[in-house]
């Protein structure tokens, strides 16, 4: 369950409120005039697979099956 709070009572127990979201994960929702107006959340990072990360990064290759010659086996050693 998401917690509403109000600005003024974020404002003197934020310390407090960051620990909750860090520990609970859920997230807490800042209220003026009994309207959301901020929402405080843990920030995830996303571990994307290394194979993910290069997914459409080659455009074209032009010859993928020929074999590399001596010369441009030296190049990328």
């Amino acid at each position: 369950m998401t917690t509403h709070v109000s600005k003024s009572r974020f404002k003197a127990k934020a310390l407090e409120y960051f620990r909750q979201v860090e520990t609970s994960g859920e997230p807490i929702i800042v209220t003026d005039h009994g309207k959301p107006a901020l929402e405080i959340r843990r920030v995830e990072e996303k571990k994307r697979d290394p194979l993910e990360e290069l997914k459409g990064t080659v455009l074209w290759y032009d010859r993928p099956f020929d074999p590399v010659d001596e010369d441009e086996w030296e190049v990328l050693k």
